[in-house]
Parts: structure tokens; sequence; C-alpha cells
């Protein structure tokens, strides 16, 4: 590996929501209660009203540098990657995370590519690396606030959303959690999935209230076909093999040969169907994770790292991979060795 691309992860920080069971609280948000439980989810994790996604990512962030015994002011990068909508429009959150941490001397990076952002940021903070050799440490932080005036966390889509940040303090040439390779692939194709018609550009908000997205709104993208649908949802499944095979050759090592393969916090049956694809038994991946907090958006991969790292489960040497797919399309995996 060439020198001034050498990172690895130093330590990591978490911040979550209120915890309350999914089956509790299943009928705010849909009539269809028995079909979200079949998702599989136990928890959900909701934060107040007053708690942002920034809020998130500086108490996750300063969690990760007080665990790395790192003083703020000399952090050189910091890059924030959210799934859902900042607090404010015209508005940097990265910026204000930064500064609100006191990383006063730090470049801030704001990255908005749905929920394969967080994988997505370590070949960015790579890239950084790689083309500004003063800079020595990066903090990244992955965080997913659901904001429920545009999004159903339990109905728009087939997976409960929950609030949370995982931070990670990554420093040029540290030794563990070692950066090997990042590949990405993209299908403009599916760009208008999820699209707001209000809000942009195009058309700015005016006196009426967008409303929620539910997941017959998705729908209308495949024409109301089941058929379609369930052909989209085995090409996100075979793009995410592909993606996978591309990172791993990269890294110079094969799907079963990682020790763990972290994948999105999706729903039981979608998590073992990919985990059967890609040939790894759902005991490698984080599925009993995902079942337990949710899905965490583009913190799905840090948060469940931060955990197996925490409770000594990573075999030292190893590879591993961080996997994602999210709106856009996209589909990208990080591998790292331990």
């Amino acid at each position: 590996m060439d020198s001034t691309m050498s990172l690895g992860i130093v330590s990591f920080g978490t911040a979550l929501g209120n915890p309350v069971p999914v089956a509790d609280v299943v009928d705010e948000y849909s009539g269809e209660a028995q079909r979200i439980l079949t998702l599989g989810y136990r928890n959900v994790f909701r934060c107040s009203p007053g708690v942002g996604i920034t809020d998130l990512s500086v108490e996750a962030g300063a969690k990760a540098l007080s665990a790395a015994g790192i003083d703020p002011a000399t952090v050189d990068l910091v890059v924030l990657a959210v799934t859902d909508i900042a607090e404010y429009l015209y508005w940097d959150a990265a910026a204000s995370v930064a500064y609100r941490l006191g990383a006063s001397q730090a470049e801030a990076v704001f990255l908005t590519q749905a929920c394969t952002t967080g994988v997505m940021s370590l070949d960015t903070v790579a890239g950084k690396l790689a083309t500004h050799p003063d800079y020595e440490v990066a903090l990244i932080v992955a965080a997913n606030r659901c904001c429920e005036g545009y999004w159903n966390r339990m109905a728009t889509q087939p997976m409960v959303f929950s609030d949370g940040a995982a931070a990670a303090v990554v420093r040029r040439g540290h030794p563990r959690l070692r950066w090997l390779s990042t590949a990405v692939r993209t299908n403009g194709r599916y760009a208008n999935f999820y699209r707001l018609e209000q809000g942009g550009a195009a058309a700015p908000f005016g006196s009426a209230r967008t409303r929620v997205r539910d997941a017959w709104d998705v729908m209308e993208f495949f024409d109301y076909s089941a058929a379609k649908f369930a052909q989209f949802a085995n090409e996100v499944d075979e793009e995410t093999k592909l993606v996978v095979e591309r990172a791993c050759a990269q890294a110079k090592t094969q799907i079963s040969d990682l020790s763990k393969v972290i994948l999105l916090g999706d729903s039981t049956n979608a998590m073992k169907e990919l985990a059967g694809r890609l040939g790894v038994p759902p005991m490698r991946t984080n599925f009993d994770l995902s079942r337990e907090y949710g899905h965490l958006g583009a913190a799905d991969q840090f948060f469940s790292l931060s955990h197996y790292s925490d409770d000594g489960d990573l075999e030292p040497g190893s590879h591993l991979a961080l996997v994602s797919h999210g709106r856009g399309m996209h589909w990208a995996c990080t591998v790292l060795q331990v």
C-alpha cells in the first residue's frame, strides 16, 4: 500500500435516541402492525423533538475523540456522513459539527449519499490524506435522524429507522482496522426513486406542507407492479455482491475469507437473503445487532464495528467488509484489516 494512503481507526464513539420496543409504538406509524413486526426489529431508537442530527453527531464525535485522547483542536479533517435531511437548509452541518466539537483547524466535508455515505467516508478520508501530506488525524461521523415530517420511519420502506450516530477517529499510519479498499457502483436510473417534489430549487416550499411519504408512494416508481419491485430487489442484491467482490479484489482477498461482513441493517428476511447471496452465514454479519437497534442509516456499519471492537470480537490480522446500498442508487463496500 502507498504509505500516503495508510490509515487506521483508532477509536469509536456512539450516540442513540431513546429506546422503545417496536411493538409498543408501531400503531403510531402504521395500520399494518403485523406486517411491520414481521420485519424482525425488536427496538426503535427515537430522539426527542429538540434533538437534531448534528446533536447526535457532536455527542458521538466527542466520545470518539476522548477515547483516543485527542485534542479536537489538532484534528485535520472532519467528515460528516448523513442519511436524512439536516436541521436546516442553506447550512453546512459538517462545519457546524466541527466547530461545536472544537475542531477549529479542521477541514469539514459534508457527505449526503444516503445509507452508503458512511461506507464511502473512509475512501474520502484516504483521498484527502493522499493529497494533503500534512493531514494526520481525521474524524468521521456517520449519523441518521429520521425527519418525520417527510419520512415515516416504519412505513416508507420495509425497515425500521432508528436515530443514532457513530464516530471514528482515523489516524495516518495507525496499524489497527486499516483501510485497504473501497468500491462504489452507481445506477442513476433510480435517482428519482425517493425524490421529494417540494423544497428544492425546482419547487420551493410554499404554504402547503409536504405530505409524509409511505410505501405506496415509493411503489409509484415501479408502476405499482410487484414483479417490477421484485426485479429491483434482486438487482440490489446482485449489485451488492458485485461491489463486495470488487472491493475484495482490490484488497487482495475474497468474500469467503472475510471474518465479518457488516451489512445495512435491513429486515430479517432481506439480511438473510443477502448473506446467502454472498455465501456468508448470518452469524458473520451484524444480523443480531440490527434486530436490537434498528436501521441506523449511514451509521449502521460504524455502529456495529464499534460494538465488535469494544467486545474484542475482531480477529487480529483478519479482513472485514463494511457493505451498504442506498438511494441514488449507490452500492458501496470498504474492506479493512483488523
